[in-house]
């Protein structure tokens, strides 16, 4: 199932798909919730789906956004080659010691967060994308972290709302792979009634903060 989802000031009918919903019926492996951000990871997927052992409902959020996002695209080797990767670690990340912070995100805001980075030469934060929220991808998440030991935040970015996205789904497994009275941070919008705003101006201000936010070591 094909579900709009992205945050692209349109309002908020053409922002939420509620992830936050189909997360909260995920439960005994019953459930694939996923939020792909190239077409090789979309192509993958869908081959995925018809091997033996993937037969449950897969749910696939789809912002309208990428389709034309230059930055969006996969290679022919990308598409012929490889599979699904339920984490995708930072590529542009040289020197995984000199990390000082790992972002964890999920979707477009991670096109987002890679253009301010590229525009700010920041080296110190890596970017993790979350394809696959359920199943958890709990193996690929705790090597990553582990790659960065010397970071001191993980911080988990998103564009809904804080009571809404994949926030209360991924802040109790983020605490159990971290040590010991360490929390993940969030950054997004503020709780909300509504989905998102309906001023393309607000939503601009709203999405250009947490992308300074999430970069800001």
């Amino acid at each position: 199932m094909l579900l709009p989802h992205g945050y692209e000031g349109q309002g908020p009918e053409h922002s939420s798909a509620r992830l936050e919903r189909y997360l909260q019926l995920c439960a005994e492996n019953n459930l694939q919730v996923c939020y792909p951000t190239t077409p090789a990871q979309y192509f993958h997927l869908l081959r995925r789906q018809v091997q033996p052992g993937m037969e449950r409902p897969l749910i696939v959020m789809t912002p309208k956004s990428l389709l034309r996002l230059p930055a969006a695209t996969s290679t022919v080797e990308d598409l012929t080659s490889g599979g699904f990767k339920p984490m995708i670690d930072d590529a542009e990340i040289v020197d995984a010691a000199s990390v000082e912070k790992v972002v964890m995100c999920s979707g477009k805001v991670y096109y987002d967060l890679l253009e301010a980075r590229k525009k700010s030469s920041e080296s110190r934060v890596a970017v993790l994308r979350l394809e696959q929220m359920y199943p958890f991808p709990i193996t690929s998440v705790r090597e990553a972290l582990a790659k960065y030991s010397n970071a001191k935040q993980l911080a988990w970015v998103q564009e809904e709302p804080q009571n809404m996205g994949g926030w209360t789904f991924v802040e109790p497994r983020l605490v159990d792979l971290l040590p010991d009275g360490q929390r993940p941070k969030y950054v997004g919008r503020a709780a909300s009634a509504s989905p998102a705003t309906g001023s393309y101006s607000i939503h601009q201000k709203e999405q250009a903060q947490i992308v300074s936010e999430a970069l800001n070591v």
